[in-house]
Order: structure tokens, then sequence, then C-alpha cells
């Protein structure tokens, strides 16, 4: 049985470091009802039906190709998923629309046109348009007759978005804004019909607006040929005096960074969700290769090297999807308490996944370079045939790379994990203080070696109490060493964000396995309790390797010594034989013939 405590109500965004989850409540895949396991089945079936038979079709950038695609997608639903029924949606949960970004994460280039369209290319109209606009747009949005794209990003801007040079000025008669400037790395810009793009009325008040195809003045520039997501689309937008109504203006004037910020939030998580159906895509081609090819008259799986790679496929991967439904559950209720509150539908999500940026940063992290990991390992796994376009991993190691760069970069999320996290704790909305000072003072104490907490899992769960202590230790020291000038330390931010990333993928990953074991027996939870005490104790070392690396760079004699030991005693775990709980995890791989966990 479990040895958390019983911690009665979600957490709120960045609570997970001060306060206990109790296992029993967290959401888990496990959980999926009926319905969303369909939903799932429906994805994958439309993958192997549609996309993956004519993939050199769609990289060979077949015109009209992908624009039917999309409309076969929307033709089933794939589209509209979480969208209202009134306008053209079916009206389903967040969980269910993040499992519809997971299940179509295998899709190569199809799944990053059918990502941009159904999130930055259409939620800003649906959470931030009129109502005239709402339902002008989203129908045709929803069933793929018109499909969307967004302009944010600029030659000279890149991460810093706000810097935009594109501007908007109101024309003598009131009746239309004038754009002028230009968008890049724009997806699906070849062939949208309607386009989020952002402005800077009279050179000062960053605003959005609803372009469409067609308008006086608008032009795109040819495909970029890029590295990877060969058969997306990606064009450079045009604006030479464009023409867009007035009516045309999404949200208020002076406030599009609140579409663009919160539209980000979203994206993150399902950025993480379509980056672990990548994942185990990939997961799968390595395990059939493996099972297939030999060397010295034995398959590749036969062999060591091999199934400890494949064994650390599954653990990150199992890890990864134990934090993105935690998290989507999360947003998912905070969604609907807000609903019940009278906050309108076009703002309860917005406020949720802003309630929980700090964790969709971290997801994003984490399951893009998931995913880097899975596709570099299984190029390897292929050895030289990993290197050939006839062999789809090298394709797969190609699409992943992108995943790090956009929705932010994985620096900029790191760095803005933390900021949301003090900035919270300054509004007073996480005290992180009281925890922070309750960790000092035991590190000036004498270690309480006494009897032990009981129970199945109590060693894991009291290793992720002191990883906590931990990060806040190095935290709460690098705050009150540095100040005002922590943040032109990102060196440091980076070290305590990789903490922080780590500790909240173990405790999800501990929480889903104290869930499952209790259900089904630990027995029959056997590998997902390999995997989690595998990565448990590899977390341990990651979380020690970040923390000295920023105590190093701000602290020095005694003190340093004293929270270097603090250090250890926190990230100390009992020894764990990881070979063994490898060759099991790789065993169930093998045998399933690709990544059934």
């Amino acid at each position: 049985m479990s040895t958390t405590t019983t911690q009665a109500t979600t957490l709120q965004g960045g609570e997970w470091l001060i306060k206990e989850s109790n296992a029993f409540e967290t959401f888990t895949p496990e959980d999926f009802n009926e319905e969303q396991r369909m939903v799932m089945d429906m994805c994958h079936q439309f993958l192997q039906s549609e996309i993956h038979p004519i993939i050199d079709r769609i990289d060979k950038m077949e015109p009209g190709l992908m624009p039917s695609l999309m409309e076969k997608a929307g033709e089933q639903g794939l589209l509209s998923t979480s969208f209202p029924e009134e306008l053209g949606g079916l009206g389903k949960d967040f969980i269910t629309s993040t499992i519809v970004n997971e299940g179509l994460g295998g899709g190569y280039s199809f799944s990053v046109a059918i990502a941009a369209h159904t999130g930055i290319g259409t939620l800003p109209i649906l959470y931030f348009g009129t109502e005239e606009q709402k339902k002008k747009y989203i129908p045709k949005l929803a069933s793929g007759e018109w499909k969307g794209a967004y302009g944010l990003t600029e030659p000279n801007s890149g991460s810093d978005a706000l810097s935009a040079k594109t501007t908007a000025k109101l024309s003598e008669d009131g009746k239309h804004y004038i754009l002028n400037g230009q968008k890049c790395w724009i997806t699906n810009g070849g062939f949208a019909d309607v386009y989020t793009v952002f402005a800077k009325v009279d050179g000062e008040k960053f605003t959005g607006f609803i372009v469409e195809r067609g308008t006086e003045g608008f032009s795109q520039g040819p495909e970029e040929h890029k590295m990877g997501i060969k058969g997306s689309s990606t064009v450079q937008l045009y604006f030479q005096d464009a023409k867009i109504p007035v009516e045309n203006v999404l949200g208020e004037i002076g406030k599009g960074h609140l579409i663009a910020f919160n539209i980000l939030n979203i994206g993150r998580l399902k950025l993480d969700a379509a980056a672990l159906g990548a994942s185990k895509y990939a997961t799968n081609l390595a395990v059939q290769y493996a099972n297939t090819r030999e060397q010295f008259k034995l398959p590749l799986s036969k062999f060591g090297a091999i199934r400890h790679k494949l064994a650390e496929m599954a653990i990150r991967i199992w890890v990864c999807e134990s934090a993105l439904y935690r998290a989507a559950k999360a947003v998912d209720t905070k969604e609907h308490e807000l609903m019940e509150k009278g906050v309108p539908f076009s703002n309860a999500l917005l406020g949720a996944a802003e309630e929980y940026a700090i964790e969709c940063a971290m997801l994003k992290v984490f399951g893009s370079e998931v995913l880097d990991f899975v596709v570099d390992e299984g190029v390897q796994i292929h050895g030289g045939n990993g290197f050939s376009d006839e062999y789809l991993i090298s394709k797969a190691y190609r699409d992943s790379r992108i995943n790090r760069i956009y929705e932010g970069t994985n620096e900029i999320n790191r760095l803005l994990t933390v900021d949301m996290v003090l900035k919270r704790a300054m509004k007073g909305k996480l005290d992180l203080m009281g925890p922070a000072m309750a960790v000092s003072k035991e590190l000036m104490s004498i270690p309480d070696f006494g009897s032990e907490e009981e129970g199945a899992f109590a060693k894991e769960v009291k290793a992720i109490k002191n990883f906590k202590k931990a990060l806040l230790m190095v935290a709460g020291a690098a705050v009150q060493k540095l100040m005002m000038q922590l943040d032109k330390e990102q060196e440091i931010l980076m070290n305590i964000a990789d903490m922080a990333i780590a500790i909240y993928h173990a405790e999800s990953a501990l929480l889903r396995t104290i869930k499952l074991a209790d259900k089904v027996g630990e027995a029959a939870a056997g590998i997902q309790i390999d995997i989690t005490r595998t990565y448990l104790y590899d977390a341990a070392d990651a979380i020690n390797k970040a923390g000295k690396d920023a105590l190093n760079s701000f602290a020095d004699g005694d003190e340093l010594r004293m929270m270097h030991i603090g250090l250890k005693r926190f990230t100390k775990v009992e020894p764990f034989n990881t070979k063994d709980a490898r060759r099991r995890i790789a065993a169930k791989l093998i045998a399933d013939g690709g990544y059934t966990i």
C-alpha cells in the first residue's frame, strides 16, 4: 500500500515542490475511459492507413496532398476534439484532446501540420475572438475546410517575440489597419486560409490580427528547405500595405502578448504529447529492427548493449507519459473549476494553462529531449542502415530536432521554469520561504538515522521528499546570495531548472507506480516498478550534479562545504541493480515487438 499522505485537493501550479500529492488522486493513462482509448486507437489507425503508406509523397510536398489529409482528419473529428459543439467541435475534455496529440504524434510532418492547425492556428481565434469572429472562422477550421497558421516569429526577433518590427497603422477612413513587415518560419503558411498575425499598432502596441489568404498586400515566400519535417509547409509571410479590416483585430489593441504567451502554455503541453507519441513509434521501429537484424548469428535484441538502449528508451517514455497526463488532468480540473465559478469557456482553459505554466514548460523540455534521445538511440541500433533514407528511423531522427526549438527553445523554457516559480513566490501564490527555511535548519542538525517509514514504496517516497529539499536548498541559497543578479546567471538558473524537471518527472512516475501496484499488485506491476526505481536511481545523480554545479558557482568556504554535505544527504539513495532491471524492461519490449508498457 501507499505511504503517501492524503492530500485531498488538486495542487496549484508549482505546489508539487512544497506539498505531497496523493497517488490515488493522481490521474494516469491507466485511468483513460473506454472512449478515450477508442480515440487513441482511431488516431493510430489514421496514421497507419492514411499517413505511413505515403510518407515519401508527403515529404516531396506533392501539391494539395497535406491539405487533403487534414480534411480527412477533419472528417473523423480529429481537428476539433475539444472545440465547443455549437462551433462544429466535439466538445470533449482537455485530456481527450491531449490524447489526440499523442496519438497522431508518430505521423512525421503530418503531425506538425495538424498540431499547428489545431493549436496556434485555431486557438487564438477560439479563445480571444469575438462571437462574430468565432462563428465565421471556427466551424470551417474545425472541419478542415479552412486551414490555420500563426505569424509571430520575425527574422530578427527569435525568442524575443515582443521585439517584432511588423507595424499596423489605422487607415484614414478608419476601416482598415495597414500592415507592413515580415514573418518567418510559418508552419502551414504555404496553404493556410486563415492566419493569426502579430504587429505593433503605431509601432508600439503589440496586437493580434486575423488575416485571410488573398488579402491585398499580403504574400508569401517560397517553401523553406529544412533539415527535417520536410513535408510540412514552412514559408515567410510578407505584408506590404496589407489592408486588414478593423473587425479582424483579435483581442484588444496592445494586448497581443496575452494571446501569444497564453497559447504557448497550451502548445508546450501538447508538444510534449506529440513528442511522446513520436517516441513510442520510433521505439517500435527500433525494437522491430533489433528483433529481425542478426549479427554473429544472433538477433541484435539478444545483446546486452542493445537491451540497455531499448530499456532506457522505454524508461524515459513511461516517465514522460506519467508526468504529461498528471499535468493534463490538473489543467482539465482547473478549467472545470473556473467554469463552475462562472468564468467563460473562452477564458477557462487559458486560465488553467496559465496556472500550470511552470509544469507546461518542464513538460516541453523533457518530452522533446526524450524524443531526441529515443531517435538517436534508434539510429544507433540500426547501425549503418540508420543513416540511410530507406529506413524510417533516419526520418524520425531529422524530424525530432525541431522540437527543442519551437514553442520556446528549451533554454528559454528552463529559464522560464525558475522565473515563474520565483514570481509566484513573490506574489504570495507559492509559499517557498517556509519550506526553504526548514531545509536550512535541517542542514544545521545532526541527521536522524532512526526508524524508517514503512510501506512498499517508503524508500522511494522518502527519496522524492529529499530531492525536493535539495532543490529548495540550492534555489534558496542562490536567491539569498545573488538576489537581483540571479536573472543574469543563466547557467545557475538552468541547473536549478534541471533539478526541478527531474524531480517532477520522478515524482509523477512514482505516483503512477504506487497507484498501479495498489490496483493490480506488485508482481503484475513489476516492469513499472523497475522503470520507476531505475529512473529514481539515475535522477539522484543528475540532481546531485546539477546542484553541485549551481552551488560551486556562487558559494565558497564553509558555506559551500556545508551545502555539499546537505546535497549529498538529500540525493542519497539505496543501491539498486539497474542492469537487471533494464534487462527485464527490455525483455518485455522484445517479447511484445514494440512499446506496450
